[in-house]
C-alpha cells in the first residue's frame, strides 16, 4: 500500500473511531483555528521510525508544547532522548517556510553498556543538555536547519529538494500568504491548533493573489475548453 492510500485509511479511521473531529475542526476554523489531532503527528513520527532514524518514539502534549521523547543514534551511541517542543514562530510565503522552535527540559540517557566517547560524556554529566541549539553545531545538519542558538533551532522546510521544487505548494502558498497568516501554534487538548490572522497585507493584496492565482487560471482553463472561435 502507498504512504498516500495509507495515509487516508488512517484518516477515516479516524475519524470513524472520532466523529466529533469534523464539528470541532468547522467551530474552530470559524474562530480562524487550524486543529490537527496529535495522533495524525504520532502516525507520522511512527513512519519515521520505521526508517530506523529513530525508535520507539512518544509524543505527549505538556501544553502549551509538546514533549517528544525518542531513542536516536549519535556518533554510534544509541541514546533515549525527551525534551519539551515549543512553536514560537511560524512565517510562510512563496520563499520560506520557517519554523522556530525552543527546546526545553532536554534530557539523554545512554542505551545498553556501550563505550564510547558521547556515552562517556552523557555518564559523566559533562555535556550541557540546556543549551541543544548550541550542541547541533557539533553534528552533521541538514540544508533545511538555518540557524542553531541556546535552546532554539530554526528550520525552512523549502530548503528540502523535494518541498522546494513542489511547484504547487509555493503557488498555494503565494496564494495563502496574503489572505491569512499564523499568529501562535500551540498545544491543547490533544490537538495542534494553529491560530490564524486574517488579511495580513490588507485587503487589496489579498484580492490581487485571489486574481493571480485562482481567477486568471480559472479563465485560462475555460477558454481552452471552448471551440476556436471561427467555429462559433
Amino acid at each position: 500500500m502507498s504512504l498516500k492510500k495509507e495515509a487516508l485509511e488512517a484518516l477515516q479511521n479516524h475519524l470513524l473511531a472520532h466523529p466529533q473531529e469534523i464539528p470541532r475542526a468547522i467551530w474552530h476554523l470559524l474562530g480562524l483555528k487550524v486543529t490537527l489531532p496529535l495522533d495524525a503527528i504520532r502516525w507520522v513520527l511512527e513512519r519515521v521510525a520505521q526508517g530506523g532514524w529513530l525508535k520507539d518514539p512518544i509524543l505527549v502534549e505538556c501544553p502549551p508544547g509538546l514533549r517528544l521523547t525518542a531513542t536516536i543514534e549519535v556518533m554510534g551511541t544509541p541514546l533515549r532522548v525527551s525534551g519539551v517542543i515549543y512553536v514560537d514562530r511560524l512565517e510562510f510565503n512563496s520563499e520560506m517556510l520557517r519554523v522556530e522552535v525552543r527546546l526545553e527540559e532536554v534530557s539523554a540517557q545512554v542505551v545498553g553498556n556501550v563505550n564510547t566517547p558521547v556515552a562517556a560524556l552523557i555518564r559523566s554529566g559533562a555535556l550541557d543538555l540546556s543549551k541543544p541549539g548550541e550542541l547541533v553545531k557539533y553534528f552533521p545538519l541538514p540544508p533545511i536547519v538555518v540557524e542553531a542558538h541556546d535552546k532554539r533551532i530554526v528550520v525552512d522546510l523549502l530548503r528540502d529538494p523535494k518541498i522546494g521544487s513542489n511547484t504547487n505548494l509555493r503557488r498555494w502558498l503565494s496564494l495563502i500568504t496574503p489572505i491569512v497568516t499564523t499568529s501562535s501554534l500551540s498545544a491543547e487538548d490533544e490537538h495542534l491548533e494553529l491560530a490564524l490572522r486574517p488579511l495580513p497585507q490588507g485587503i487589496g493584496a489579498a484580492l490581487r493573489a485571489i486574481q493571480h492565482h485562482l481567477v486568471r487560471p480559472g479563465l485560462e482553463r475555460i477558454r481552452t475548453l471552448l471551440p476556436p472561435p471561427h467555429i462559433w
